[in-house]
């Protein structure tokens, strides 16, 4: 093969294009942003099926926080001694709603007003 024949300057070009079809696959596998030749970036559009899966994720975390929250109550009155179930049920229903993290602060349950 002559170095300078029409076939060699053809198989280099074949090879590079080749080599740039596989470079950008391989970016657009693996999530890095495309350029548009001159230095600009690419944005990916947002499909639905992202947005879909984001909200799905929100759901899922808020379910999950919630269930925390359950959680630590469960173990409260599962690893408190001297007290009832019942009497921490009673005092949990009583106590308002919060959307916090636990604070780690005991109920007080065994302490009685006398009105």
């Amino acid at each position: 093969m002559d170095f300078g024949s029409p076939e060699f300057v053809i198989a280099i070009v074949a090879l590079s294009m080749g080599a740039w079809i596989i470079n950008t696959w391989l970016r657009v596998k693996h999530g890095y942003p495309l350029d548009d030749g001159a230095g600009n970036v690419i944005e990916r559009s947002d499909t639905g099926e992202n947005k879909r899966l984001r909200e799905q994720n929100q759901q899922l975390r808020d379910v999950m926080e919630r269930m925390e929250d359950r959680m630590v109550v469960l173990e409260r009155i599962v690893t408190d001694k001297g007290y009832t179930v019942a009497e921490e049920i009673e005092a949990l229903r009583d106590r308002p709603a919060r959307n916090t993290r636990d604070t780690g602060v005991p109920l007080e349950i065994g302490r009685k007003e006398n009105v």
